[in-house]
């Protein structure tokens, strides 16, 4: 983990940049010796594994089971 301070990573913010993707290394930006920000390598989420709140959530019947005549409004039958 390397420190910078402010500064130093407004003057060289590219090529923090580049550090950060050649290392994935994490970068702290201090001022006055005291940290207030992290630059962090991005992390990709994965798109095909569901959120953890969906999995809570239950259905309590078919949702694709067809109507029967009488379940159908008035004006559609």
């Amino acid at each position: 983990m390397k420190t910078v301070n402010v500064h130093e990573a407004k003057t060289n913010f590219s090529s923090l940049l580049a550090k950060l993707e050649a290392d994935s290394e994490t970068i702290v930006i201090c001022r006055n010796g005291e940290p207030v920000a992290d630059l962090v390598p991005h992390q990709r989420v994965s798109r095909i594994k569901t959120h953890p709140v969906l999995d809570k959530i239950k259905i309590g019947y078919d949702p694709v089971e067809p109507l029967s005549a009488d379940e159908w409004p008035e004006a559609a039958r």
